[in-house]
Protein backbone atom coordinates (compact mmCIF):
# COMPACT_ATOMS: atom_id res chain seq x y z
CA UNK A 1 0.00 0.00 0.00
CA UNK A 2 2.52 2.50 1.32
CA UNK A 3 4.36 1.42 -2.38
CA UNK A 4 1.33 2.62 -4.54
CA UNK A 5 0.57 5.97 -2.36
CA UNK A 6 4.66 6.68 -2.64
CA UNK A 7 3.97 6.69 -6.07
CA UNK A 8 0.90 8.62 -6.85
CA UNK A 9 1.31 11.36 -4.06
CA UNK A 10 5.09 11.95 -3.67
CA UNK A 11 5.14 14.39 -6.55
CA UNK A 12 1.77 16.01 -4.76
CA UNK A 13 2.88 16.12 -1.68
CA UNK A 14 6.51 17.23 -2.44
CA UNK A 15 4.74 19.91 -4.60
CA UNK A 16 2.94 21.35 -1.63
CA UNK A 17 5.42 21.90 0.34
CA UNK A 18 8.02 23.18 -1.63
CA UNK A 19 5.38 26.07 -2.68
CA UNK A 20 4.46 26.91 0.64
CA UNK A 21 7.88 26.73 2.00
CA UNK A 22 10.03 28.17 -0.79
CA UNK A 23 12.72 25.71 -0.05
CA UNK A 24 13.04 22.59 -2.12
CA UNK A 25 15.57 21.25 0.40
CA UNK A 26 13.40 21.13 3.27
CA UNK A 27 10.14 20.46 1.31
CA UNK A 28 11.65 16.84 0.09
CA UNK A 29 13.50 16.09 3.98
CA UNK A 30 10.11 16.68 5.27
CA UNK A 31 7.96 14.64 2.54
CA UNK A 32 10.99 11.88 2.66
CA UNK A 33 10.14 11.85 6.74
CA UNK A 34 6.20 11.79 6.40
CA UNK A 35 6.39 8.76 4.12
CA UNK A 36 8.76 6.76 6.66
CA UNK A 37 6.36 7.57 9.47
CA UNK A 38 3.19 6.37 7.19
CA UNK A 39 5.22 3.13 6.64
CA UNK A 40 5.69 3.44 10.45
CA UNK A 41 2.27 3.76 11.29
CA UNK A 42 0.11 2.54 8.81
CA UNK A 43 0.31 -1.04 9.24
CA UNK A 44 -1.03 -0.93 12.18
CA UNK A 45 -3.20 1.83 12.54
CA UNK A 46 -4.65 1.72 9.01
CA UNK A 47 -4.27 3.66 6.59
CA UNK A 48 -6.38 7.39 6.39
CA UNK A 49 -9.42 8.31 4.63
CA UNK A 50 -7.22 11.03 2.80
CA UNK A 51 -3.75 9.66 2.45
CA UNK A 52 -2.31 12.84 0.73
CA UNK A 53 -3.78 15.15 3.41
CA UNK A 54 -1.97 13.27 6.59
CA UNK A 55 1.02 13.22 4.68
CA UNK A 56 1.00 16.63 3.68
CA UNK A 57 0.08 17.95 7.64
CA UNK A 58 3.01 15.66 8.71
CA UNK A 59 5.77 16.40 6.18
CA UNK A 60 4.62 20.54 7.10
CA UNK A 61 4.74 19.51 10.99
CA UNK A 62 8.43 18.05 10.48
CA UNK A 63 9.57 21.01 8.20
CA UNK A 64 7.97 23.66 10.96
CA UNK A 65 10.64 21.22 13.50
CA UNK A 66 12.95 21.29 11.39
CA UNK A 67 13.16 25.06 11.39
CA UNK A 68 12.65 25.39 15.28
CA UNK A 69 16.06 22.85 15.41
CA UNK A 70 17.87 25.02 12.59
CA UNK A 71 17.29 28.22 15.13
CA UNK A 72 15.46 29.57 11.90
CA UNK A 73 12.31 29.41 12.48
CA UNK A 74 12.34 33.23 13.31
CA UNK A 75 13.51 34.29 10.02
CA UNK A 76 10.76 31.79 8.31
CA UNK A 77 8.19 32.48 11.01
CA UNK A 78 5.97 34.24 8.35
CA UNK A 79 5.67 31.68 6.07
CA UNK A 80 4.35 29.49 9.54
CA UNK A 81 1.79 32.14 10.27
CA UNK A 82 -1.67 31.12 10.98
CA UNK A 83 -3.72 27.87 12.86
CA UNK A 84 -2.56 24.64 12.25
CA UNK A 85 -4.76 23.66 8.85
CA UNK A 86 -4.84 19.75 8.06
CA UNK A 87 -4.14 20.66 4.53
CA UNK A 88 -2.16 23.44 2.47
CA UNK A 89 -4.40 25.84 0.43
CA UNK A 90 -2.39 26.48 -2.70
CA UNK A 91 -2.50 29.10 -4.09
CA UNK A 92 -4.82 28.43 -8.04
CA UNK A 93 -2.79 28.76 -10.96
CA UNK A 94 -3.56 28.03 -14.78
CA UNK A 95 -1.78 24.66 -13.88
CA UNK A 96 -4.27 22.08 -13.69
CA UNK A 97 -2.06 19.70 -11.89
CA UNK A 98 0.15 19.83 -8.57
CA UNK A 99 3.03 17.56 -10.16
CA UNK A 100 3.02 19.36 -13.36
CA UNK A 101 3.24 22.89 -11.36
CA UNK A 102 6.51 21.05 -9.36
CA UNK A 103 8.03 20.63 -12.90
CA UNK A 104 7.61 24.58 -14.03
CA UNK A 105 8.45 25.79 -10.69
CA UNK A 106 12.10 23.63 -10.69
CA UNK A 107 12.53 24.85 -14.30
CA UNK A 108 13.69 27.84 -13.34
CA UNK A 109 15.69 30.05 -16.36
CA UNK A 110 18.83 31.48 -13.96
CA UNK A 111 19.02 27.35 -13.76
CA UNK A 112 21.42 26.06 -15.81
CA UNK A 113 19.04 23.63 -17.91
CA UNK A 114 20.61 19.98 -16.79
CA UNK A 115 19.94 21.32 -13.68
CA UNK A 116 16.54 22.09 -14.12
CA UNK A 117 16.15 18.48 -15.35
CA UNK A 118 18.08 16.52 -12.87
CA UNK A 119 16.41 18.92 -9.75
CA UNK A 120 12.81 18.20 -11.09
CA UNK A 121 14.10 14.42 -11.30
CA UNK A 122 14.65 14.26 -7.80
CA UNK A 123 11.94 16.00 -6.67
CA UNK A 124 9.21 14.74 -8.93
CA UNK A 125 9.68 10.82 -8.89
CA UNK A 126 11.92 10.46 -5.81
CA UNK A 127 14.65 8.98 -8.11
CA UNK A 128 18.00 8.12 -6.63
CA UNK A 129 20.99 10.36 -7.92
CA UNK A 130 22.46 7.17 -9.43
CA UNK A 131 18.70 6.81 -11.61
CA UNK A 132 19.51 10.31 -12.73
CA UNK A 133 23.38 10.28 -13.37
CA UNK A 134 22.47 6.85 -15.54
CA UNK A 135 19.78 9.44 -17.58
CA UNK A 136 22.89 11.72 -18.51
CA UNK A 137 25.32 9.23 -18.86
CA UNK A 138 27.67 10.89 -15.94
CA UNK A 139 28.89 9.65 -12.97
CA UNK A 140 26.76 9.84 -9.72
CA UNK A 141 29.23 11.69 -8.13
CA UNK A 142 28.83 14.31 -10.94
CA UNK A 143 25.02 14.48 -11.02
CA UNK A 144 25.75 14.62 -6.80
CA UNK A 145 27.37 18.05 -7.45
CA UNK A 146 25.52 19.54 -10.15
CA UNK A 147 22.02 18.60 -7.67
CA UNK A 148 24.31 20.60 -4.88
CA UNK A 149 24.76 23.57 -6.92
CA UNK A 150 21.25 23.93 -8.12
CA UNK A 151 19.73 23.59 -4.86
CA UNK A 152 22.77 26.31 -3.12
CA UNK A 153 21.33 28.66 -5.94
CA UNK A 154 18.28 28.77 -5.54
CA UNK A 155 18.96 29.33 -1.57
CA UNK A 156 21.53 31.63 -2.49
CA UNK A 157 20.07 34.12 -5.19
CA UNK A 158 16.57 33.81 -3.90
CA UNK A 159 14.80 31.96 -6.83
CA UNK A 160 10.93 32.11 -5.88
CA UNK A 161 10.30 28.39 -5.73
CA UNK A 162 6.60 28.89 -7.23
CA UNK A 163 4.44 28.43 -10.58
CA UNK A 164 5.40 31.03 -13.03
CA UNK A 165 2.54 32.94 -14.98
CA UNK A 166 0.79 31.89 -17.58
CA UNK A 167 2.72 33.85 -20.10
CA UNK A 168 6.44 32.89 -18.72
CA UNK A 169 5.12 29.10 -19.11
CA UNK A 170 6.60 29.12 -22.87
CA UNK A 171 10.16 29.93 -21.93
CA UNK A 172 10.23 26.75 -19.59
CA UNK A 173 8.77 24.18 -22.03
CA UNK A 174 12.43 23.11 -23.29
CA UNK A 175 12.84 21.46 -20.15
CA UNK A 176 9.84 20.26 -19.14
CA UNK A 177 9.34 18.51 -22.19
CA UNK A 178 12.80 16.76 -21.50
CA UNK A 179 11.93 15.93 -18.01
CA UNK A 180 8.73 14.32 -18.67
CA UNK A 181 10.60 12.41 -21.34
CA UNK A 182 13.30 11.12 -18.75
CA UNK A 183 10.52 9.55 -16.24
CA UNK A 184 9.03 8.01 -19.06
CA UNK A 185 12.12 6.51 -20.07
CA UNK A 186 13.21 5.47 -16.50
CA UNK A 187 9.83 4.09 -17.08
CA UNK A 188 10.17 2.10 -20.17
CA UNK A 189 13.18 0.82 -18.75
CA UNK A 190 11.01 -1.49 -16.04
CA UNK A 191 8.92 0.93 -13.88
CA UNK A 192 6.02 1.27 -15.71
CA UNK A 193 3.79 3.26 -12.97
CA UNK A 194 7.02 6.11 -14.19
CA UNK A 195 5.99 5.60 -17.46
CA UNK A 196 2.04 6.33 -16.93
CA UNK A 197 3.03 9.05 -14.95
CA UNK A 198 4.84 10.34 -17.53
CA UNK A 199 1.84 10.23 -20.47
CA UNK A 200 -0.75 11.65 -17.54
CA UNK A 201 1.40 14.56 -17.41
CA UNK A 202 1.86 14.84 -21.15
CA UNK A 203 -1.53 15.16 -22.06
CA UNK A 204 -2.02 17.42 -19.05
CA UNK A 205 0.55 19.32 -20.70
CA UNK A 206 -1.12 18.67 -24.11
CA UNK A 207 -4.25 20.11 -22.81
CA UNK A 208 -2.49 23.63 -21.00
CA UNK A 209 -0.58 24.28 -24.23
CA UNK A 210 -2.81 22.78 -27.18
CA UNK A 211 -1.04 24.83 -29.87
CA UNK A 212 2.47 23.82 -29.00
CA UNK A 213 3.65 21.05 -31.60
CA UNK A 214 6.32 19.86 -29.35
CA UNK A 215 4.23 19.12 -26.20
CA UNK A 216 1.97 17.35 -28.82
CA UNK A 217 4.71 15.70 -30.31
CA UNK A 218 5.99 14.36 -27.14
CA UNK A 219 2.55 12.83 -26.49
CA UNK A 220 2.92 11.11 -29.23
CA UNK A 221 5.93 9.47 -28.93
CA UNK A 222 5.21 8.32 -25.74
CA UNK A 223 1.82 7.12 -26.58
CA UNK A 224 3.46 5.05 -29.88
CA UNK A 225 6.46 3.66 -27.20
CA UNK A 226 3.75 2.68 -24.34
CA UNK A 227 1.39 1.30 -26.95
CA UNK A 228 4.19 -1.77 -27.30
CA UNK A 229 4.92 -2.04 -23.30
CA UNK A 230 2.82 -5.62 -23.47
CA UNK A 231 4.93 -6.90 -25.91
CA UNK A 232 8.24 -6.12 -25.20
CA UNK A 233 9.19 -9.15 -22.44
CA UNK A 234 7.76 -12.34 -22.33
CA UNK A 235 6.46 -13.95 -18.98
CA UNK A 236 10.23 -14.96 -17.92
CA UNK A 237 11.00 -11.27 -17.88
CA UNK A 238 13.51 -11.18 -21.11
CA UNK A 239 13.56 -8.07 -23.77
CA UNK A 240 11.68 -9.33 -27.19
CA UNK A 241 13.11 -7.40 -29.49
CA UNK A 242 10.56 -4.81 -31.96
CA UNK A 243 11.21 -7.38 -34.84
CA UNK A 244 9.68 -10.26 -32.65
CA UNK A 245 7.19 -8.77 -30.97
CA UNK A 246 3.72 -10.35 -31.09
CA UNK A 247 1.70 -6.91 -32.63
CA UNK A 248 -1.57 -8.38 -31.88
CA UNK A 249 -0.49 -7.55 -27.66
CA UNK A 250 -0.03 -3.71 -28.96
CA UNK A 251 -2.31 -1.05 -27.84
CA UNK A 252 -4.37 -0.05 -30.81
CA UNK A 253 -6.05 3.04 -29.33
CA UNK A 254 -2.68 4.28 -27.93
CA UNK A 255 -1.16 3.83 -31.31
CA UNK A 256 -4.22 5.79 -32.87
CA UNK A 257 -4.07 8.42 -30.32
CA UNK A 258 -0.19 8.70 -31.17
CA UNK A 259 -0.95 9.30 -34.86
CA UNK A 260 -3.60 11.74 -34.29
CA UNK A 261 -1.39 13.98 -32.26
CA UNK A 262 1.72 13.54 -34.86
CA UNK A 263 -0.81 14.87 -37.53
CA UNK A 264 -1.70 17.97 -35.33
CA UNK A 265 2.30 18.45 -34.31
CA UNK A 266 3.49 18.07 -37.87
CA UNK A 267 1.15 20.27 -39.30
CA UNK A 268 2.92 23.10 -37.05
CA UNK A 269 6.73 22.20 -37.02
CA UNK A 270 8.75 19.69 -37.41
CA UNK A 271 10.52 19.89 -33.87
CA UNK A 272 12.67 17.57 -31.98
CA UNK A 273 9.80 15.30 -30.43
CA UNK A 274 8.07 15.83 -33.86
CA UNK A 275 10.48 14.24 -35.41
CA UNK A 276 10.96 11.35 -32.94
CA UNK A 277 7.11 11.00 -32.65
CA UNK A 278 7.23 10.40 -36.50
CA UNK A 279 9.47 7.79 -36.27
CA UNK A 280 7.79 6.31 -33.71
CA UNK A 281 4.45 5.99 -35.93
CA UNK A 282 6.64 4.40 -38.78
CA UNK A 283 7.59 1.63 -36.47
CA UNK A 284 3.64 0.91 -35.59
CA UNK A 285 3.20 0.25 -39.82
CA UNK A 286 2.49 -3.50 -40.89
CA UNK A 287 5.98 -2.88 -42.78
CA UNK A 288 8.66 -0.67 -41.69
CA UNK A 289 10.18 1.71 -44.21
CA UNK A 290 13.82 1.55 -42.83
CA UNK A 291 14.98 4.39 -45.31
CA UNK A 292 12.86 6.61 -44.06
CA UNK A 293 13.47 6.40 -40.57
CA UNK A 294 16.78 7.03 -41.15
CA UNK A 295 16.29 10.09 -43.23
CA UNK A 296 14.21 11.23 -40.18
CA UNK A 297 16.67 10.46 -37.88
CA UNK A 298 19.41 12.40 -40.03
CA UNK A 299 17.15 15.53 -39.75
CA UNK A 300 16.61 15.16 -36.47
CA UNK A 301 20.69 14.38 -35.97
CA UNK A 302 21.15 17.93 -37.54
CA UNK A 303 18.63 19.67 -34.98
CA UNK A 304 20.03 18.04 -31.93
CA UNK A 305 23.93 17.27 -32.87
CA UNK A 306 23.40 13.97 -30.55
CA UNK A 307 25.27 11.24 -30.97
CA UNK A 308 22.60 8.75 -29.22
CA UNK A 309 20.65 9.95 -32.29
CA UNK A 310 23.70 9.52 -34.76
CA UNK A 311 23.79 5.76 -33.18
CA UNK A 312 20.00 5.09 -34.11
CA UNK A 313 20.26 6.22 -37.48
CA UNK A 314 22.88 3.85 -37.59
CA UNK A 315 20.29 1.34 -36.66
CA UNK A 316 18.15 2.11 -39.20
CA UNK A 317 20.88 2.13 -42.41
CA UNK A 318 21.50 -0.87 -41.06
CA UNK A 319 18.01 -2.06 -41.63
CA UNK A 320 17.79 -0.84 -44.98
CA UNK A 321 20.58 -3.19 -45.96
CA UNK A 322 23.36 -1.28 -45.53
CA UNK A 323 25.11 -2.51 -42.64
CA UNK A 324 29.00 -1.39 -44.17
CA UNK A 325 27.56 2.34 -43.69
CA UNK A 326 26.30 1.81 -40.81
CA UNK A 327 29.23 -0.04 -39.13
CA UNK A 328 30.96 3.18 -40.21
CA UNK A 329 28.72 5.75 -38.62
CA UNK A 330 29.10 3.53 -35.09
CA UNK A 331 32.68 3.84 -35.33
CA UNK A 332 32.56 7.60 -35.42
CA UNK A 333 31.02 8.27 -32.48
CA UNK A 334 32.21 9.30 -29.08
CA UNK A 335 29.86 6.74 -27.21
CA UNK A 336 32.33 4.53 -25.10
CA UNK A 337 30.66 4.51 -21.87
CA UNK A 338 27.48 3.31 -23.54
CA UNK A 339 26.56 0.16 -23.60
CA UNK A 340 23.92 0.40 -26.86
CA UNK A 341 26.86 1.67 -28.77
CA UNK A 342 28.65 -1.51 -28.44
CA UNK A 343 25.59 -3.62 -28.58
CA UNK A 344 24.70 -2.26 -31.80
CA UNK A 345 28.40 -2.67 -33.45
CA UNK A 346 28.17 -6.10 -31.91
CA UNK A 347 25.01 -6.83 -33.96
CA UNK A 348 26.49 -5.34 -37.33
CA UNK A 349 29.99 -7.17 -36.84
CA UNK A 350 27.88 -10.48 -36.79
CA UNK A 351 25.98 -9.58 -39.73
CA UNK A 352 29.17 -9.08 -41.37
CA UNK A 353 31.18 -12.32 -40.75
CA UNK A 354 33.21 -11.14 -38.25
CA UNK A 355 32.43 -13.08 -35.29
CA UNK A 356 35.66 -12.23 -32.83
CA UNK A 357 35.56 -8.37 -33.32
CA UNK A 358 31.48 -9.11 -32.49
CA UNK A 359 31.78 -10.84 -29.36
CA UNK A 360 34.76 -8.24 -28.38
CA UNK A 361 31.82 -5.52 -28.81
CA UNK A 362 29.26 -7.60 -26.63
CA UNK A 363 31.75 -8.34 -23.92
CA UNK A 364 32.11 -4.36 -24.15
CA UNK A 365 28.41 -3.99 -24.17
CA UNK A 366 28.21 -6.17 -20.98
CA UNK A 367 30.97 -4.13 -18.88
CA UNK A 368 28.67 -0.91 -19.24
CA UNK A 369 25.28 -2.54 -19.63
CA UNK A 370 23.30 -1.94 -15.75
CA UNK A 371 19.72 -3.51 -16.66
CA UNK A 372 19.69 -7.10 -15.13
CA UNK A 373 17.23 -8.20 -18.49
CA UNK A 374 19.34 -6.31 -20.92
CA UNK A 375 22.95 -8.21 -19.65
CA UNK A 376 20.74 -11.72 -20.18
CA UNK A 377 19.94 -10.77 -23.38
CA UNK A 378 23.40 -9.63 -24.45
CA UNK A 379 25.09 -12.89 -22.55
CA UNK A 380 22.52 -14.91 -24.35
CA UNK A 381 23.74 -13.20 -27.88
CA UNK A 382 27.61 -13.48 -26.79
CA UNK A 383 26.64 -17.63 -26.38
CA UNK A 384 25.03 -17.63 -29.13
CA UNK A 385 28.10 -16.23 -31.35
CA UNK A 386 30.62 -18.41 -29.70
CA UNK A 387 28.35 -21.25 -30.38
CA UNK A 388 28.22 -20.89 -33.93
CA UNK A 389 31.79 -19.01 -34.60
CA UNK A 390 33.35 -22.26 -32.32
Amino acid sequence: MIEEVFAAEWGRVLASLAGFLGDVDLAEEATQEAFATAAEKWPTHGTPDNPRAWLVTTARRRAIDRLRRDRLFASKAPLLAGPEAKEIEMIETAIPDERLELIFMCCHPALAPEAQVALTLRALGGLSTEQIAASFLVSSETMKRRLTRAKSKIKTAGIPFRVPPGHALPERLGVVLKVIYLIFNEGYGGQRELADEAIRLGRMLAILMPDEPEALGLLALMACHHSRRAARRADDDEIILLADQNRELWDTELIMEGRALLDRAIARARGPYVLQAAIAVLQTEPEIDWAQVADLYRELGLLTGSPVVELNRAVAVAQAGETEAALKITDDLDLDSYSYLHSTRAELLGRLGRPKEAAAAYRRALERCTSEPERRLLGSRLSELDATSG
